[in-house]
């Protein structure tokens, strides 16, 4: 079982206007952020995460920019995990399940396919609320 995200000794947080620049910017700070944890671009790793990364960020830019004008990225990881939620305040939870047999035909069928084939684990947590959620990534290194 991988680490929950919050034990992880490594974490940085970043809040972005709803718009489609925040994709660019999400993943520019995510390979900046690698760098200064010693977690070079070149890991096997990395681009599949940047990818998913790239895709949640767009996702929510897309179809949850009218209920939340901010998107947040939380990067984190550990020696041996690399984990990412992003966050808006839309209430509707995608289900990832039917994302991985062929019920979504758009981007979250790729995100589960690179979570998968790279042994990690995707999650949504709904806000204590109900008007939002996250989908965490957690990636083995």
């Amino acid at each position: 079982m991988s680490p929950q995200p919050a034990a992880l000794p490594h974490r940085h947080v970043l809040t972005l206007p709803s718009l489609p620049a925040a994709v660019r910017v999400a993943r520019q700070t995510a390979e900046q952020t690698l760098v200064e944890w010693g977690i070079g671009l070149r890991h096997p790793t990395v681009d599949p995460a940047l990818l998913i990364l790239s895709e949640l960020v767009a996702n929510s830019v897309r179809h949850a920019a009218l209920l939340s004008p901010e998107v947040t990225v939380v990067y984190a990881a550990g020696p041996d995990c690399l984990a990412f939620a992003v966050h808006d305040r839309h209430p509707h939870q995608p289900p990832l399940s039917t994302s991985v047999t062929g019920g979504d035909a758009g981007g979250l069928s790729t995100v589960m396919e690179l979570v998968l084939g790279l042994g990690g684990t995707a999650r949504v947590r709904g806000d204590a609320d109900g008007k939002g959620k996250s989908i965490w990534i957690t990636l083995p290194l």
